[in-house]
């Protein structure tokens, strides 16, 4: 690692820092003034509070790192054009792409921490503070806990509801498996069912079988087509739960759950974006790296921008990138676009982006 290189990281990993500080202050200072005068509604207690805002503190560095990377690259650039660093680096005979080299790597680093957030960390603490925000300070019971990725809900008193798939409109839920259980809490009667559907008339199973054990031992099974089932559940609470089911789950886990639905023949493109999607975030922090490079060094090939411009900069080419990803996973759920292609088709199309620039910077 020459002296050079150290130098280059070390200006642009404080300049990294002091704009990623700066974001995440932000972010926290906008999120509490908007949480709290609801959270104090509830008499939670402050620990409890600053507890929850620790724990998201995981899916805001996951947001808002690749927008600090941009913001350090024409930053550092424009500072060290302002004191014509890169014209004496130049003079010397070292090429824009060995001075670029310092940059990427650092982007690099930054984006496999953040695939790691992403894969391990980042499902646990929002399942976490999504828990602390229902259960301690606002108080409610949960909607339903989960074994492995397949949620249980409470039906009534005595019987449990165990759903392998929902719906993302929260009207459907399929692979349904019903437990009723006895006084002294021992299972009498099981009942599985294809689908159960929200309409005009409630809740109503589809496609089902119903097996009772009655007290002298005997099994007794039903098959049905349709039967009517009272849960005091609405849509809104299981489209509610499939909007944060990928968030809560490993990338591992994610993808078992995938090959599973592929495998019973269930629709798995919503989830199957939200994997590749959750893959391709974290290396915006290389391509912003690429696009802020080109655009601090493309119209003289020495000259960058001032602050202000290459902040202003910065969060234009931020909300394009978060308008075209968003766009592309909204499409890639519907089925419009290929999953694959809906997570990364703007990671593609920045990089194309970046890198023409890239070509057109005077060497």
């Amino acid at each position: 690692m020459t002296i050079l290189f150290r130098y280059l990281l070390r200006e642009f990993s404080k300049v990294f820092l002091m704009c990623f500080a700066g974001l995440m202050t932000v972010y926290l200072v906008v999120d509490f003034f908007e949480k709290v005068r609801k959270f104090i509604r509830y008499d939670a207690e402050l620990l409890t509070i600053l507890g929850y805002f620790a724990l998201r503190t995981p899916s805001i560095t996951f947001q808002i790192a690749p927008l600090a990377v941009l913001m350090a690259t024409l930053l550092s650039l424009g500072v060290l054009s302002k004191n014509h660093e890169v014209t004496a680096m130049r003079s010397c005979g070292i090429s824009l792409y060995r001075l670029a080299m310092p940059f990427v790597a650092f982007s690099l680093t930054v984006s496999l921490a953040l695939f790691g957030i992403s894969a391990r960390v980042m499902p646990y603490t929002t399942a976490q503070a999504e828990y602390i925000k229902t259960a301690k300070i606002e108080k409610k019971s949960g909607l339903a806990t989960f074994t492995a990725d397949r949620p249980w809900i409470q039906i009534g008193n005595q019987t449990l509801m165990n759903i392998e798939v929902v719906e993302p409109d929260g009207t459907m839920l399929r692979g349904i498996s019903l437990y009723r259980l006895g006084p002294d809490f021992r299972v009498t009667e099981i009942t599985e069912a294809a689908e159960v559907r929200y309409g005009q008339a409630g809740w109503v199973l589809h496609r089902g079988i119903s097996r009772t054990l009655l007290p002298d031992g005997q099994l007794v099974m039903e098959r049905f087509h349709t039967r009517p089932i009272q849960m005091s559940q609405i849509p809104e609470d299981f489209n509610a739960l499939a909007s944060v089911e990928s968030e809560e789950m490993t990338l591992p886990a994610l993808r078992a759950y995938i090959d599973r639905l592929r495998q019973d023949g269930y629709s798995f493109a919503r989830m199957l974006t939200d994997y590749h999607g959750r893959i391709a975030f974290p290396f915006v922090c290389l391509v912003m790296t690429i696009v802020g490079i080109a655009l601090s060094l493309r119209r003289t090939g020495v000259r960058g921008s001032g602050m202000a411009v290459g902040i202003g900069q910065a969060l234009m080419l931020g909300f394009l990138y978060w308008t075209t990803h968003s766009i592309a996973i909204a499409f890639g759920r519907s089925g419009v676009l290929v999953p694959l292609m809906a997570g990364w088709i703007a990671n593609l199309l920045f990089l194309s982006f970046g890198c023409y620039l890239l070509l057109k910077v005077r060497q």
